[in-house]
């Protein structure tokens, strides 16, 4: 593939059969061919969207010594504020070339999982910080589990079938500042080629050049959203579930030209994540004899803590 198809979660959602399955196979084939559709039709209104850029760009604005009150220690970054450089991907020394906020998981009716994950940091320099990121949150992953119905049915499963795992799972809204680059970078960039962790991960912000999907062929191809689109990816938990049929695509975010690195770059990407006691074990209806079984059994929180660890976040 040379391009990231788009698609209509509204034909996904309609009364007309012919359009669900149109959805389902358009989505489906794009996941196993290159990992990446561009999605018309979600859950965020406009007006949404902007009150978040809003938001955050007040966050990031403020002082080092304000922003750094909210980075919290000894809980791998996933609430609150993560400074500049902090991150680097798998197999990197150098740390990418961004700061980032993570708004977590609002737990519903589940005391045990209230106690499992960090709480939520609340910005007092913004009142409508908070507000706005849960808001957002709440209707990407209302986003998520549609898009994971029609994977479900795609994939010869219930349609229901992730709705119980994805249900207070261990989701991340994270808003990512890129800010100006000042002097040559020696081996970063605004983020190193990465697979990301989660079943799938829902992208704001992918309207300008920047994001980078390497495809089946080795190519670098850029992946540019309409305004009204979300860029959607399988992450390597579903990957690993369905035993690689769908595909978690290798991405990048690159440095700009030169004469762009005056400018600061925003994006807002959605990982969702099951709960931790997900199996991630092959499903056993992409097992078979010209696909025999891929990974080693495993569950979604252990992978996650892997990875965290790979990722320079946590400490063995």
């Amino acid at each position: 593939m040379k391009s990231i198809p788009s698609v209509d979660l509204r034909d996904f959602l309609s009364d007309d059969p012919a359009s669900k399955q149109k959805f389902v196979n358009e989505i489906g084939s794009a996941y196993e061919n290159i990992g990446f559709v561009a999605l018309k039709g979600h859950f965020l209104s406009d007006t949404l969207v902007e009150n978040l850029y809003g938001e955050i760009k007040k966050f990031f604005d403020l002082p080092e010594n304000v922003k750094s009150k909210y980075e919290i220690e000894g809980i791998g970054g996933q609430r609150g504020y993560t400074s500049f450089g902090k991150e680097h991907a798998k197999g990197k020394k150098e740390g990418d070339l961004k700061e980032f906020w993570h708004f977590g998981q609002y737990v519903e009716d589940d005391p045990k999982l209230e106690n499992e994950y960090p709480d939520n940091v609340m910005v007092d320099e913004l009142p409508g910080f908070n507000e706005t990121g849960k808001e957002t949150y709440k209707m990407l992953e209302k986003t998520a589990k549609y898009v994971l119905r029609a994977l479900a049915l795609h994939l010869g499963l219930e349609e229901t079938y992730f709705d119980n795992y994805i249900k207070n799972g261990n989701s991340i809204l994270r808003p990512i500042h890129y800010p100006p680059i000042t002097s040559e970078p020696k081996e970063a960039v605004r983020a190193a080629a990465h697979g990301d962790i989660n079943l799938i991960t829902l992208l704001m912000g992918a309207q300008g050049k920047g994001l980078q999907v390497q495809n089946h062929e080795g190519e670098w191809i850029d992946a540019i959203a309409q305004p009204d689109e979300l860029m959607i990816n399988v992450g390597d938990m579903l990957s690993r579930h369905t035993n690689n049929r769908l595909k978690s695509t290798i991405h990048r975010v690159v440095n700009p030209p030169k004469e762009l690195w005056g400018t600061s770059r925003y994006s807002i990407p959605f990982f969702m994540h099951p709960v931790s006691e997900m199996p991630l074990n092959c499903l056993d209806n992409c097992i078979d004899e010209k696909n025999p079984k891929l990974y080693d059994d495993i569950t979604a929180g252990e992978f996650l803590h892997e990875r965290l660890i790979d990722l320079g976040l946590i400490k063995k």
